[in-house]
């Protein structure tokens, strides 16, 4: 995969009011204080005036999203009520009257715009009962789930609400969110190959399932930071840019807590005059309106870590960016030291030593696998100084993946540590390295999403035994543990 060409100008921070040197502090509190940050862009004035990638991350390699779908879902739904599909009084049951038998009348006043602003009046979020149905209606899980209260009167966080909307707009344009927003969004911001997960129902899913680029995601920001405007085109009107970003709807209040500023059409409120789009585990689109900057962020961060990028941005970022649009003086150290850093980014490889003792008698031989949830039967290890090569074989699949030794190696697509309702098949970066003499880890490294996995492979005489780590999740992240024997010798 190539590099998309850049679709933003670049310059020094100095000359969009910037020191370089507050970028550089910005950058070391990220990997000082988050430490999963893979990417992110800043734009100020329409220029580029910042950027990296934590290596194996890179400029060309799409990231999963999770929520930070649900903004561009909503920009779909603001394409469509501009060109009169529907509007957002419409009631939701007249885009499904099969489902009105039995429904209460506050089902009837549910409309688009409840959808929108999370304010369905549904006491939970309905994702799980959608997306847990064993007959894959994920439009009948939501209707199953009641409306308590008024609609619009109490937010809710409703990611099935988000899927209705993609729904909707399947429903009433005849193509999916991707088709139909090729020629109105991504193909006039240059976005390419955009992948959205569907539903069994073949509906894009809307609340999370996207996957874009870095850039993609700065030119989204900056679309909505000149009020719907791209190169002297009005895309969306600046009447819908408004309502989307500013609070349709309370929700509890918090001076400190960027969760707590309010709620538009799928985008947050935050202090400071500004508003995103972000998703689970740290994918972000900021857009700062009073500083005329918009700052993309993708990551693999603790679900508990995400408000600490937006406190370092308020701490760090806003204060040096100067109110006028006046250049400040160059400063070419910090120039330098900036570009020296943003250049040297990597996530750490696994680290230990390139060799054991152990390796030559245990390198090409197949361990036999006790069952296990990856349903994995055979396990065979080839170790050389430049690293390890992995191969995993089922009943009717097998995949090698190699690990480089001080150095990220590039893997095909796999499935084998895939979540299949979030992505069928991601490329790894992997690493290896020895951390004992009969203890071999490897880090693999989904790189087109948040996550990675650690293999810590525990060789004991005859005996394997592998403890698999996931660095994130919304589950349980208790350890799988796999045993395995070594075959007899042909």
């Amino acid at each position: 995969m190539t590099a998309a060409p850049h679709r933003l100008p670049r310059t020094h921070p100095e000359h969009q009011g910037i020191d370089s040197t507050a970028i550089l502090r910005f950058v070391e509190a990220l990997e000082s204080q988050i430490h999963e940050i893979h990417s992110f862009m800043l734009v100020r004035h329409g220029s580029v005036i910042a950027e990296g990638w934590w290596s194996p991350y890179a400029p060309e390699h799409p990231h999963l999203l999770f929520s930070l779908s649900k903004s561009v879902t909503s920009t779909a739904v603001g394409f469509a009520v501009n060109e009169s599909y529907f509007s957002i009084d419409d009631p939701v049951l007249s885009f499904f009257p099969e489902q009105s038998l039995g429904k209460t009348d506050l089902w009837a006043q549910m409309r688009v715009q409840h959808l929108l602003s999370m304010t369905t009046g549904q006491l939970e979020d309905t994702w799980s009962f959608m997306v847990d149905r064993a007959d894959g209606d994920w439009t009948q899980g939501f209707f199953n789930v009641p409306v308590v209260q008024p609609p619009g009167t109490h937010f809710v966080y409703n990611t099935g609400a988000t899927y209705m909307l993609s729904a909707i707009v399947q429903k009433t344009t005849g193509m999916n969110l991707v088709e139909y927003l090729e020629p109105r969004l991504f193909q006039p911001l240059g976005i390419e190959q955009v992948s959205w997960k569907q539903s069994p129902q073949g509906i894009s899913q809307g609340g999370i399932g996207l996957s874009l680029r870095t850039e993609d995601i700065a030119c989204f920001g900056q679309l909505y930071l000149q009020k719907g405007m791209w190169q002297e085109e009005e895309l969306l009107p600046a009447a819908w840019i408004e309502a989307a970003t500013c609070v349709q709807i309370a929700n509890a209040g918090h001076p400190n807590l960027d969760w707590a500023q309010g709620y538009g059409y799928q985008f947050w409120r935050c202090r400071h005059g500004a508003y995103r789009g972000d998703g689970v585990f740290g994918q972000y689109c900021i857009i700062m309106p009073e500083q005329d900057a918009v700052l993309a962020i993708i990551a693999g961060m603790d679900v508990f870590d995400m408000q600490q990028p937006l406190n370092l941005v308020w701490d760090l970022l806003l204060p040096a960016m100067r109110p006028d649009f006046d250049s400040i003086p160059e400063n070419p150290a910090a120039q330098a030291a900036l570009a020296a850093k943003l250049s040297s980014l990597n996530c750490p490889t696994a680290v230990g030593e390139a060799a054991s003792p152990l390796a030559a008698g245990i390198s090409g031989r197949t361990y036999a696998v006790e069952q296990n949830a990856l349903q994995i039967e055979r396990i065979t290890f080839d170790f050389s100084e430049a690293g390890c090569t992995l191969t995993l074989e089922s009943a009717d699949d097998e995949t090698r993946i190699a690990c480089g030794y001080q150095r990220w190696q590039q893997n095909a697509a796999t499935a084998w540590f895939s979540q299949p309702l979030l992505f069928d098949h991601s490329p790894i970066a992997a690493s290896g390295a020895w951390i004992g003499d009969e203890t071999y880890t490897m880090v693999l490294r989904l790189h087109e999403t948040p996550f990675f996995h650690t293999l810590t492979c525990h060789f004991i005489g005859d005996e394997l035994m592998i403890e698999a780590q996931i660095n994130v999740s919304l589950e349980s992240m208790q350890p799988l543990l796999f045993m395995a024997h070594l075959q007899p010798s042909k």
